[in-house]
């Protein structure tokens, strides 16, 4: 049966479509959710788009800074370290963005191997926000952190860098209260020791990327022992997870113990690293005001 005249058809109370009736104008409808939907799916383009185009920034300055002057090519490993890269900066730059310009920022970049992520910070975040900041860089291997001191020179950045020959564990290489503390991929105990040095220097926020769990890792022992305790089946997939995941929740909760506000999300997909969780931890007021009484 055929509508009747002046009246718009709907679909278990929700208006589905527009459609012009006699002696009707053109009826221009769309319910609420599907404008947020339609939004969000814009939105997600767009950021999708942003990433893609910050990957590829990424791609160039790592073969400019390093691939390339060593008389090499881009690898797919190095591409998918392009995208991680990516990720880590796009959370740098959102934190840059929400805090005030009216004091410089410091930055440390622990465990940072070649520092890939302290030095394209200085150049794609700092430099292009016209924020006023410094980087520290932290790598105990002596070749990395000459291979860094030689990029330093290639990168053309305003930001000053500082490369720190040092164990992320010592607390005298530390600032005090730095603004973001980032480690891509610390291995094993390393992850610990920079969560341990960035709370205990006060740092703003950590974005923390652990990589292997090691039985060098603290809390792995006893997540060992309590496997055991459990009867949890020795196959080593069931078995490594559930210690995994004991270790994650151990650092979680330290962080929240420190009163730092913590998320634990993926920053990239699991096939460009299997090691894809980042801990975002930003210190809260209250943990501020804590540390501050005498």
């Amino acid at each position: 049966m055929s509508p009747k005249l002046g009246r718009r058809p709907r679909h278990r109370g929700r208006l589905i479509h527009a459609e012009k009736f006699p002696d009707d104008k053109d009826l221009i409808t769309s319910s609420s959710s599907s404008l947020l939907f339609l939004r969000s799916l814009r939105s997600l383009r767009s950021a999708i788009t942003n990433m893609k185009d910050r990957a590829h920034q990424v791609e160039a300055w790592l073969d400019r800074l390093y691939i390339a002057a060593e008389g090499a090519g881009l690898r797919d490993e190095d591409r998918r370290k392009a995208i991680e890269v990516a990720a880590i900066l796009e959370e740098i730059e959102r934190a840059v963005e929400r805090w005030s310009a009216r004091r410089p920022l410091v930055l440390v970049d622990a465990a940072a191997g070649k520092s890939y992520v302290g030095l394209l910070a200085a150049s794609l975040v700092f430099d292009k926000l016209e924020r006023q900041a410094r980087v520290i860089v932290l790598e105990r291997n002596r070749r990395l952190v000459d291979l860094t001191a030689a990029a330093i020179g290639r990168l053309g950045t305003r930001v000053p860098i500082e490369c720190r020959e040092a164990d992320v564990a010592d607390p005298a290489v530390w600032p005090d209260e730095p603004d973001i503390v980032v480690a891509l991929h610390a291995c094993g105990p390393a992850s610990d020791a920079v969560l341990d040095r960035a709370t205990g220097s006060r740092a703003r926020l950590l974005l923390l990327v652990p990589c292997c769990t090691s039985d060098s890792v603290p809390s792995a022992a006893e997540a060992m022992r309590e496997a055991t305790r459990l009867g949890i089946p020795r196959q080593a997939p069931v078995r490594r997870r559930f210690i995994q995941a004991l270790v994650d929740a151990d650092r979680t909760r330290r962080l929240e113990s420190a009163g730092y506000r913590t998320e634990v999300v993926e920053f990239v997909g699991a096939t460009v690293t299997p090691h894809n969780l980042l801990w975002r931890a930003r210190r809260t007021r209250q943990a501020a005001a804590d540390r501050d009484e005498p």
